[in-house]
């Protein structure tokens, strides 16, 4: 069953609302876009996969469809670095295409369109990529992860999470599941006893360093999700209390 995305964009208002108090006017560049975001997206065999209805979109042509709409409107006001997880000549590659950036939309949306899916799922090697291509042991940062299932690499969410949580509370990491299939069945996930019908591992990431975790099913609902996480939300004008990462 699929988050209604009314329902995320309360708790997105919700979470941002938590983390903030109101300020003076800020400059034309919002506060919460200050803050390198990295894209994790999934590139594994599972995102070509064709169902029962043979005539039907494939995970990966949506999600092209989704990031091209998406991400043109979120690259102008926040730095955007991309990894790309499962495609590649190893079963669990890794690629850091590059770490943020400004005016990154084309180049994200380019990378995405040429993706030729393959591999398997190293959701925790990803995710700990980006984390260090946002420097997170030293400054804020927002991961955002678009995935279509569980761990098949060996790693760990529900651990890195907890790691990142407690070493780097500044660091959140937006989980988006697209289309989700969890996998009894599946190998060479440690942390298999976690997950249910509807629950993949990849939440924990979410949850352990309160990000937002939502589940997508259509075009629509990815654009939005990617808009909501990725996204600046503008409440007002608004400047983040949190606890600062070290000098």
């Amino acid at each position: 069953m699929h988050r209604p995305l009314s329902i995320l964009t309360a708790r997105l208002a919700a979470f941002a609302l938590a983390a903030t108090a109101v300020a003076p006017p800020a400059p034309a560049r919002d506060a919460a876009c200050a803050e390198d975001a990295m894209l994790v997206f999934d590139g594994s065999n599972s995102m070509s996969e064709i169902g029962m209805d043979a005539t039907a979109a494939t995970r990966i042509e949506e999600a092209r469809l989704a990031v091209a709409r998406a991400i043109p409107d979120i690259a102008p006001y926040r730095r955007l670095g991309l990894v790309v997880y499962g495609a590649g000549a190893e079963a669990c590659a890794i690629d850091l295409r590059f770490g943020p950036r400004p005016g990154a939309g084309p180049a994200i949306v380019a990378a995405v369109e040429a993706l030729e899916p393959g591999g398997l799922t190293p959701l925790a090697g990803a995710v700990q990529r980006a984390a260090d291509a946002l420097a997170w042991r030293e400054r804020p940062g927002v991961i955002v992860v678009v995935t279509d299932g569980n761990e098949t690499c060996g790693g760990r969410p529900c651990a890195l999470g907890t790691q990142l949580a407690e070493a780097a509370p500044w660091l959140k990491v937006h989980v988006i599941g697209f289309r989700v299939e969890v996998d009894f069945w599946t190998w060479d996930n440690p942390e298999q006893e976690i997950a249910t019908p509807e629950r993949t591992v990849a939440r924990c990431l979410a949850e352990k360093t309160g990000g937002l975790f939502v589940t997508t099913e259509t075009v629509d609902e990815l654009v939005d999700a990617l808009q909501a996480t990725l996204g600046c939300p503008v409440i007002g004008h608004v400047t983040r209390q949190r606890k600062t990462p070290p000098a």
